[in-house]
C-alpha cells in the first residue's frame, strides 16, 4: 500500500535513508513528515520498505529523496512508488517534476528514463564527495 508517511513512521525511514542513499539528508527528513515537503512510503504491512520525499513548488515539485531497503532493490517497488508519486502530482495540478541523480550512475538515469525523465543540464560538483549530477525533469 501506498500511502503518506506519519510520525510513527520515522525511524524506519531513517534506517532506509542511511542504508539505500550515497548523499542522505537527515535534516530535510527532520521537516518532511509533518510539514509543507510530502512524504509518500510504500507500506508492505510490516511498515515502510520504501519512501519518496518531494519539495512543492508550485507548479514543479522536486524529488528530493527516493529510496528503497537496499536488500529489495530491483524488485519492483521503486517503480511503483515513483509511478504513484507522479500520479499523485499529476492529480494534485502540478505541471513538472524534476530531480537529481549522479551523472555517472546508469542504473539510476535508467530508471528515471523510463518514466520519462529527460537530462535539462548538470549539476558539477553537487554531491558531498564531488560527484557530478544531471538535472532531470518530466512534464506531468
Amino acid at each position: 500500500m501506498i500511502r503518506p508517511a506519519v510520525a510513527a513512521d520515522e525511524s524506519r525511514l531513517r534506517a532506509i535513508q542511511s542504508a539505500a542513499l550515497d548523499d542522505p539528508w537527515p535534516e530535510l527528513l527532520d521537516v518532511a513528515i509533518d510539514s509543507t515537503p510530502r512524504v509518500l512510503v510504500l507500506d508492505e504491512g510490516d511498515g515502510p520498505i520504501a519512501y519518496a520525499l518531494t519539495v512543492p513548488d508550485r507548479p514543479v515539485a522536486y524529488v528530493a529523496e527516493l529510496a528503497v531497503v537496499p536488500g529489495l532493490q530491483g524488485q519492483g517497488y521503486g517503480t511503483q512508488l515513483l509511478g504513484a508519486l507522479l500520479d499523485r502530482l499529476d492529480g494534485d495540478g502540478f505541471e513538472t517534476v524534476r530531480l537529481a541523480a549522479r551523472a555517472d550512475d546508469e542504473r539510476v538515469r535508467s530508471f528515471y528514463d523510463g518514466f520519462g525523465f529527460t537530462a535539462d543540464g548538470t549539476l558539477p560538483d553537487h554531491y558531498d564527495d564531488g560527484g557530478d549530477g544531471v538535472l532531470l525533469v518530466r512534464e506531468l
